[in-house]
Order: structure tokens, then sequence, then C-alpha cells
């Protein structure tokens, strides 16, 4: 069930910063999960205390790529992403199935 909420980690040089200072991290999720689901499915996986979570949709974005045959322009699709925050003394491990 944690795999379905939590999609994919979301690795970007402002979340590696939250990550570090904050102690918060990034994650690509599921549009119909809410903040209490998330916090537990990240309580699961990583075996962590979480203390908050943010949550925000990010809107799909157009974009345009120029080619021989003339312009294409195609869509990103909308996601909702969550900033967790994980209690002082614990860190999420991402890279561990590497």
């Amino acid at each position: 069930m944690a795999k379905q909420i939590l999609i994919k980690p979301i690795i970007t040089e402002k979340a590696e910063t939250l990550s570090e200072k904050r102690n918060q991290y990034s994650f690509k999720v599921d549009k119909e999960s809410n903040k209490v689901e998330i916090a537990k499915a990240v309580e699961s996986m990583f075996n962590v205390n979480v203390v908050s979570v943010n949550t925000v949709i990010t809107p799909g974005k157009i974009k345009i790529k120029g080619t021989r045959s003339g312009y294409r322009k195609g869509v990103l699709a909308p996601y909702k992403k969550a900033i967790v925050t994980v209690e002082a003394g614990q860190k999420i491990d991402l890279y561990a199935d590497i």
C-alpha cells in the first residue's frame, strides 16, 4: 500500500538542500492520497517518525520542441508533491536500493 501512495522521490538541488538543512524530503505521491496516508506510508517504508507533511499540486506544463518538420507541442501531466518533515536526528536514505 505504501508503494501505491509514494510514487517516487523527487531529487533536485532544492530537494537536496531541504533534506540537508531542514530534514525535509520530497516525494511524488498519488493524487487521491491525503496527509495522514502519506505520513503512514513514509513511516512504514523508511522506519522514521514524521513530524509534518505539506502537499502541493503542481500544474501541468506545456512544452514546445522545435524539429525539422516544425514545432511539436506536448503537455507534462500535473502531479501531487509531498514535502515530509522527519524528526530531528533521523534520516531517509533514498539511495539505499541503488
